[in-house]
C-alpha cells in the first residue's frame, strides 16, 4: 500500500515522503497512530505542492541573500570603542557589535552566528570578515575598528 508519511517514521522514511509499505502495516500502524495517510489523488496533490511551496520558499531566500550578498560585499562598517594605554581595547569587539552596525548603516540583517573573525578584535585597525549569509552563499566585509572621540 502507498503511503504519505505525516511524520518520521524510522527505517521507511521522512515526513512528506511517499513510501510502499505493507498493507497490515499500513492499516494495524501507521494510519490509527496518524503517522501516514493512504496516497490518494488528494494527498498525493498536497505532496506536490508542498514541494513546490518549498522550491519557492528556497528559491526567494536564495534570491535575498544573493543580493544582500551583493549589496554588503567589499564594504567597511565602522565601529567605534575606547581604549587604555597603548592602544588596547577595553574588552574586545565581538560579532554581536557587528551585526548590529551592520543592521544600522546597511538595513541588512546578519545573524551573528554566521559572523567569521580571525581570533578577537582587541586593537584600534581594520579587520576582514567572512558573512555567511545562505548555504554556498557568503559576503567579506572590512570592519573598522576606531577611538570614539
Amino acid at each position: 500500500m502507498k503511503v504519505v508519511l505525516l511524520a518520521d517514521v524510522k527505517g521507511h522514511g521522512k515526513k512528506g515522503e511517499l513510501v510502499n509499505v505493507s498493507d497490515g502495516y499500513a492499516k494495524n500502524f501507521l494510519l490509527p497512530r496518524k503517522l501516514a495517510k493512504e496516497a490518494n489523488a488528494q494527498a498525493m496533490n498536497e505532496l506536490k505542492n508542498a514541494e513546490e511551496a518549498k522550491a519557492f520558499k528556497i528559491k526567494t531566500e536564495t534570491e535575498a541573500a544573493q543580493k544582500a550578498a551583493d549589496f554588503i560585499n567589499g564594504k567597511s562598517v565602522h565601529l567605534y570603542a575606547t581604549a587604555g594605554q597603548g592602544g588596547r581595547l577595553f574588552g574586545s569587539v565581538t560579532a554581536k557589535e557587528i551585526a548590529e552596525e551592520i543592521k544600522k548603516q546597511f538595513q541588512v540583517d546578519v545573524d551573528k552566528r554566521k559572523i567569521s573573525m580571525d581570533g578577537e578584535i582587541k586593537a584600534f585597525g581594520t579587520y576582514e570578515c567572512d558573512i555567511k549569509l545562505y548555504t554556498g552563499i557568503s559576503a567579506k566585509i572590512k570592519a573598522v575598528v576606531s577611538e570614539k572621540e
